[in-house]
């Protein structure tokens, strides 16, 4: 399309669709945008834009409504965002002040994105694969439980209670802690075998030259071995956290039979997964997906904005924001932009 005043038109109309949820016709068109021609000839251009395809006519003596390759042309030609204001840029700044949490900031996150932007938000925990083991805490909880945490450079924070039929005072778990922080301490998580079998290269260099042999063989510091093994296991799990799926609910008539094979989709982790992976590889600061150009079908009706987070320790992931293709694209891509780049910040320096 090359004409700048029809690609002006879809612009009005798009602006004014999201606005109102209402088809738009010429006299609004003229009445609020000033573009400086008459009725007629807007007429013209949107019956042109309605026979390449970029705007449709819900039902007769309707106005017009984008269509997905309508929105895709106008987020296409967004030139310019609206910048956050004072309140907006203070509320992201609250969620990565402090000490860098990696589950506390990534639930932060996804709260003030779906606040921000009143739509469902999702964020993908990263994977670190270059992340070591910081620090394991073993400590007692009461008789027979023993509660270990796993501590990542990246500041993930995993834990897991482990049970004992033997007696264990401060003194064993003093030795079980530094044993163990002997054995898996400044390990790559990459490095520890999960499988059990072993604990992986650096971690079994490491653990034969430390540790008396009198402690190797405890069934309780095995348990707790075998935690640590768990725990790191599932720093490695792909998962997604997501808020806001009431705003969703709020724009269930936009979906229409839609919403149902939509929500069924949010309880699919794997389905998400494979929507925020296969949006990597657009290879773009901002990726925007619109009505079918998202892969899985229960998503034909919601457009999908993502941007990439975070760089520290080799990690990589992504943080989305999906709502109906009748969104406020700028106010959209500016909110996950700036997320995105705040958390990104406070990781680094984490």
């Amino acid at each position: 399309m090359n004409d700048s005043r029809r690609a002006q038109v879809l612009r009005a109309i798009v602006e004014d669709f999201v606005a109102t949820n209402e088809p738009v016709g010429s006299k609004a068109i003229v009445q609020r945008h000033t573009l400086g021609v008459s009725p007629a000839t807007i007429r013209n251009d949107m019956a042109q834009l309605e026979a390449e395809g970029y705007i449709a006519q819900p039902h007769t003596s309707a106005g017009r409504i984008p269509t997905d390759l309508g929105y895709r042309m106008f987020v296409d030609r967004i030139d310019e965002f609206k910048p956050l204001s004072h309140a907006e840029r203070r509320a992201i700044l609250q969620v990565v002040d402090g000490d860098v949490d990696l589950d506390g900031m990534l639930d932060r996150t996804v709260r003030v994105l779906a606040g921000l932007t009143h739509q469902v938000a999702l964020i993908q925990y990263p994977m670190v694969s270059q992340a070591r083991i910081k620090h394991i805490e073993v400590v007692g909880l009461a008789p027979g439980r023993i509660l270990v945490v796993l501590i990542t450079d990246a500041g993930q924070v995993e834990q897991k209670i482990v049970t004992s039929a033997e007696a264990v005072d401060d003194a064993d778990l003093q030795r079980f802690r530094e044993r163990i922080n002997s054995e898996f301490a400044g390990a790559k998580l990459s490095r520890v075998d999960v499988r059990g079998a072993d604990h992986g290269a650096e971690v079994g260099a490491t653990a034969a030259a430390t540790g008396p042999d009198d402690e190797a063989g405890s069934p309780v510091l095995d348990r707790i071995r075998d935690a640590v093994i768990d725990l790191v296991a599932a720093t490695r799990e792909e998962r997604i956290i997501m808020a806001g799926t009431a705003n969703l609910a709020r724009s269930g008539s936009e979906f229409g039979e839609q919403m149902a094979p939509i929500l069924e989709a949010f309880e699919e982790q794997v389905v998400l997964l494979r929507l925020l992976t296969s949006m990597a590889e657009d290879h773009a600061e901002i990726s925007v997906r619109i009505g079918r150009e998202n892969t899985h079908e229960s998503f034909s009706s919601t457009s999908v904005v993502a941007a990439e987070y975070g760089h520290l320790a080799g990690s990589s992931a992504r943080l989305a924001v999906l709502g109906p293709t009748r969104m406020d694209y700028p106010t959209t891509i500016s909110a996950v932009r700036a997320v995105a780049k705040y958390v990104s910040s406070a990781l680094d320096q984490g």
